[in-house]
């Protein structure tokens, strides 16, 4: 795939006037985005991410698109398992409505630029040392059987690593203080908890997207393509963020179907040299998983009806 520097730009300079549009236009101030208004931008932004596989097909072929389609689809349903970790997270730091819009923003920018990062060192060591896909095919696997291990078990914060390491190096006020992240106490500044949550929620997509990457990786070697199927699946993060808030014990399987996903692309890097799936089977795999764990999900948990 012979990706052109002006088709690094378009896309870069597409997704900032995208996010800047959202930001001045669609969820401007700090006021929590309703639940018609989350599920009409969630249509958007998805409509948005599938018909790039359009573009992409346009571009260069039906192959590209079809491997842009297939980790597009896991990078979004990577990123629902990422939204239920927020909602955890914003309960248990009791999060105030007007702050949520705020730190979601900031956690998804700051993601999107590692992110970014993070795809272009991973493609420069795929093209300078191909071995590199064996490591991601065993960390893939490795993070199969801890979901399998864990997936009935919900995120506790209070284990965190970071949130300990918050709390033993910073001066912290355990308060909100409106909109701010650190205020002056007697001369000292001291950070918020606001800056707790912000910190906690880049921390967590950090550890997501040390699952993400390789697993875009195990669909396409393309970092055009890895990083588009990124942005198109954070661009639609917040609104999905209040379309799942209420729904968040609704889908307890999908991280079943996340981990057989994440298993049979993790097995495919491992045994490249000797196995060479068609594309279609891949989106295949991932359409079918994903959906079957989604809707088992759904009507699983279905309330009962009342008389």
């Amino acid at each position: 795939m012979d990706v052109q520097l002006w088709a690094w730009i378009a896309l870069v300079l597409g997704t900032v006037v995208v996010i800047t549009v959202d930001l001045l236009f669609i969820s401007r101030g700090d006021r929590e985005m309703g639940l018609r208004a989350a599920l009409a931008w969630t249509g958007v932004w998805l409509t948005l991410g599938l018909s790039f596989a359009v573009v992409v097909g346009l571009a260069f072929d039906a192959r590209y698109a079809t491997e842009y389609l297939s980790g597009f689809l896991l990078e979004y349903s990577l990123s629902m398992d990422n939204v239920f970790v927020f909602i955890v997270l914003f309960g248990f730091f009791a999060v105030p409505p007007a702050a949520k819009l705020r730190v979601l923003t900031l956690g998804i920018l700051i993601a999107l630029g590692l992110r970014l990062i993070a795809i272009l060192v991973g493609g420069v060591l795929i093209a300078r040392a191909e071995w590199v896909l064996y490591l991601f095919g065993a960390f893939l696997l490795y993070t199969a059987w801890k979901l399998l291990r864990h997936a009935d078990a919900p995120a506790d914060p209070e284990k965190s690593a970071i949130l300990r390491f918050l709390k033993a190096r910073l001066p912290l006020t355990g308060t909100y203080e409106g909109r701010k992240f650190r205020i002056r106490v007697d001369g000292k500044w001291m950070y918020t908890t606001l800056t707790v949550v912000l910190v906690m929620l880049a921390g967590t997509d950090i550890v997501f997207a040390l699952d993400s990457i390789p697993a875009a990786f195990g669909v396409t070697r393309e970092p055009f393509l890895v990083f588009a199927v990124n942005a198109f699946a954070l661009m639609g993060l917040r609104s999905l963020f209040f379309v799942l808030e209420g729904l968040v014990d609704r889908f307890p399987y999908l991280s079943y179907g996340l981990a057989i996903v994440l298993a049979f692309v993790g097995a495919k890097m491992i045994v490249k040299d000797f196995w060479h799936p068609p594309i279609w089977l891949s989106l295949a795999v991932i359409v079918l998983v994903l959906g079957a764990s989604i809707v088992y999900s759904w009507v699983k948990t279905k309330p009962p009806a009342t008389a």
